[in-house]
């Protein structure tokens, strides 16, 4: 199980300016992780949280790089979505492409960015994981909580 080894996050995001970029793919799902994502931030008491909705998870990175690099740029920024395998080698091509280029506008602009997108190989696994009512995991709650806990955790190499 994946929950396995997850580490306490308490982290107090007062202050803070996070954008959190949801892939329309999968709404249900994507739904529930902003949910989570808003939860979390909410408890935190993160003092702003802008919505930008993207058509699916590809295009994720491309609007945290734009975010990230605006005048405006938040001190974080959640990245949500779903990919759910198929029978092609497309799973592959935006799993990767989404893994990388969040990743790269993380370390091109440092900015943390939480990793909330789902790569399953059901949707029954997907449910598992998006915060629903009777779901073991909460991947919208901790990719906020990470990204608000390297914010911290970076803020006193801040130029």
């Amino acid at each position: 199980m994946s929950k396995e080894g997850t580490p306490e996050i308490a982290t107090s995001g007062v202050g803070l300016r996070v954008v959190v970029i949801v892939a329309s793919w999968h709404r249900e799902l994507t739904d529930a992780l902003l949910a989570g994502s808003e939860r979390a931030l909410a408890a935190a008491e993160v003092a702003s949280v802008e919505i930008v909705r993207v058509p699916g998870t590809f295009e994720l990175s491309v609007a945290a790089a734009r975010v990230a690099r605006s005048r405006s740029a938040p001190d974080a920024i959640v990245a949500l979505g779903v990919v759910v395998r198929g029978g092609t080698p497309h799973f592959e091509y935006v799993c990767q492409a989404a893994t990388d280029g969040l990743n790269r506008v993380a370390l091109e602009t440092g900015i943390p960015v939480g990793f909330g997108v789902l790569t399953c190989d059901t949707v029954e696994q997907a449910r598992d994981r998006a915060g629903l009512p009777g779901s073991s995991e909460d991947k919208g709650a901790e990719a906020a909580e990470a990204a608000i806990a390297t914010v911290v955790a970076l803020e006193k190499y801040r130029k």
